[in-house]
C-alpha cells in the first residue's frame, strides 16, 4: 500500500474524451486519499466537467495577449496566434505555472496535453518528477485532405493548401521538442504508443483508461429501432463512412443513424447532412447532451457503430459496452484493443459492403446482441473501470517517484 501523494496536475484541454478521462483519472486519485492540485490556463475548458468538483484547488492562470509575444511567435513559431493568444505567451505562462509548481509541496507532477500544441511547453520548466499523458502525438491532415478534399483548383485555393503545410509542420516541430522534456511517457493504448515511437522516438508505458460504471451501465429501457454513433462531427471521426455504409442496407430494414456530437467542422457537417439525405440515409445530430442523455441513447440502441479513422483509443466503445450495447467498429487504431471480435462487437475491415453486412446481420439477431451486450459488461467490469484506470495510473506515479531518474533538462543531444 503506497503512502498517498501531493499531486500536481496540469491540463490544457478543450471538452471532449481526453478530459473525461482526466476528470476520472483526478477523482480516483482523490477518493484514494492523495492530495491534488490543479494547474491550469485560462484557456483551459474548465466548464466540461470542472474539475473543481473534486480538488481543493483548481489554480488558472490568464495568458494574456501582448505584442511582443505575437512578434516573437509570427518568427519562431507561425501562425502566431490561436484563438486570441501567442504561443510565446502561452509558454511563458506555461513557465510561470511550472515555477509555482516546482515551488510547491508536490511529490510528483502528471500532465496532460495541450489543445495548442500536443506536447505543453510546460514539460521544459519542470523540476519535479513528472509524467507526460500523450494521448496521441499531433496527426498531419492526410486523413482529412483524402476524405474532404480542399479546392486547389485555383491561386487562393493552392496558398490555402500551402498555408495549411506550414502550420503542420511546425505543429509538428513543437510537438516534438516539447514531448522530448518529457522524462517518463504515458500512452493510451499499444497503438498510440507505436505511433509515438515512429513518429518522435520517445517510448512510452502503456496505461489503458477506463469509463464509470455508475454513469455507463444498462438502463431498464426499451432498445429502439435506431443505431448510435458518438464523436466529433469531423472528417476523421468517420461518420461519412456510416452514411455510405448504412446507405447500402436495404431500404426495408435500413435503421436509423442517431449522431451524438460535441463539436463539429460547420462545412463537413452540411455537406454529409446533404449526402446523406441524397443517399436516404436517415441521419439526426444530437448536440451537447449530458452524460445522463447519453446513456439513455447507448442503452436505446441496437448497436453502436464506430468508424473513427486511426482513432489511437476511444472511449465510445468502453462506454457502450458497459451500457450493455455490443459495438460493430472498424478494424483500426486503438479499438483493436477494446472490442473483443464476436463476443463484445464485431471489428470490421474499411470497407462500406462488410460495415454494412455486418451491421443488417446483427439487426437480424437479437439474440447474438443480447450474449454480446451481457459480454460486454462483464468484460468492462473486470478490466475497463474507472478504478483499474486509477490503479494503473497510481501505480506508473509511484515508480516514477522511486524511480532513479535524472530530471536535468537536456535535450540537446537528441535534436
Amino acid at each position: 500500500m503506497h503512502e498517498p501523494l501531493k499531486i500536481a496536475v496540469f491540463h490544457n484541454l478543450p471538452s471532449g474524451g481526453a478530459k473525461r478521462a482526466l476528470y476520472g483519472y483526478v477523482e480516483y486519485l482523490t477518493k484514494t486519499g492523495n492530495q491534488v492540485d490543479v494547474f491550469v490556463p485560462s484557456t483551459a475548458n474548465e466548464e466540461f466537467l470542472p474539475l473543481r468538483d473534486l480538488v481543493g484547488h483548481v489554480h488558472v492562470f490568464p495568458v494574456p495577449k501582448t505584442l511582443g509575444g505575437s512578434i516573437y511567435s509570427t518568427i519562431k513559431y507561425i501562425p502566431p496566434a490561436v484563438k486570441h493568444i501567442s504561443l510565446r505567451d502561452l509558454e511563458k505562462t506555461e513557465q510561470i505555472m511550472a515555477d509555482v509548481i516546482n515551488n510547491g509541496p508536490y511529490d510528483v507532477v502528471f500532465s496532460e496535453q495541450d489543445q495548442y500544441t500536443m506536447a505543453p511547453f510546460l514539460l521544459k520548466y519542470i523540476k519535479k518528477p513528472m509524467i507526460f499523458y500523450c494521448q496521441q502525438p499531433l496527426r498531419n491532415d492526410a486523413v482529412s485532405e483524402m476524405i474532404f478534399p480542399r479546392k486547389k483548383n485555383n491561386i487562393i485555393g493552392s496558398l490555402k493548401g500551402l498555408g495549411s503545410k506550414i502550420v503542420v509542420k511546425r505543429g509538428l516541430s513543437i510537438d516534438k521538442t516539447n514531448s522530448f522534456y518529457s522524462n517518463y511517457t504515458l500512452s493510451n493504448s499499444y497503438f498510440s504508443r507505436e505511433s509515438i515511437l515512429r513518429m518522435y522516438g520517445i517510448n512510452s508505458h502503456v496505461s489503458y483508461l477506463g469509463v464509470d460504471p455508475e454513469m455507463f451501465k444498462p438502463l431498464d429501457v426499451p432498445v429502439e429501432k435506431f443505431i448510435l454513433s458518438v464523436g466529433t462531427f469531423t472528417p476523421e471521426k468517420g461518420h461519412g463512412f456510416l452514411v455510405e455504409s448504412i446507405a447500402l442496407i436495404d431500404k426495408e430494414i435500413r435503421p436509423k443513424l442517431v449522431v451524438v456530437s460535441n463539436s463539429s467542422f460547420p462545412p463537413w457537417k452540411t455537406y454529409l447532412e446533404k449526402h446523406a439525405e441524397e443517399l436516404g440515409v436517415d441521419m439526426e445530430i444530437k448536440s451537447l447532451i449530458n452524460d445522463d442523455e447519453l446513456a439513455v441513447l447507448y442503452n436505446q440502441a441496437e448497436m453502436v457503430v464506430y468508424s473513427p479513422y486511426l482513432e489511437p483509443f476511444g472511449l465510445v466503445p468502453l462506454e457502450s459496452m458497459a451500457c450493455g450495447t455490443p459495438v460493430v467498429a472498424v478494424k483500426e487504431g486503438g479499438v483493436r484493443e477494446t472490442v473483443i471480435h464476436k463476443k463484445t462487437g464485431l471489428l470490421i475491415d474499411r470497407d462500406e459492403e462488410l460495415f454494412a453486412e455486418a451491421v443488417t446481420k446483427m439487426l437480424s439477431k437479437e439474440y447474438k446482441r443480447y450474449n454480446m451486450g451481457k459480454k460486454s459488461v462483464e468484460t468492462i467490469q473486470n478490466f475497463w473501470t474507472l478504478d483499474h484506470a486509477g490503479e494503473r495510473l497510481l501505480e506508473h506515479l509511484n515508480h516514477v517517484i522511486n524511480k532513479d531518474i535524472q530530471y536535468t533538462k537536456n535535450i540537446s543531444n537528441r535534436k
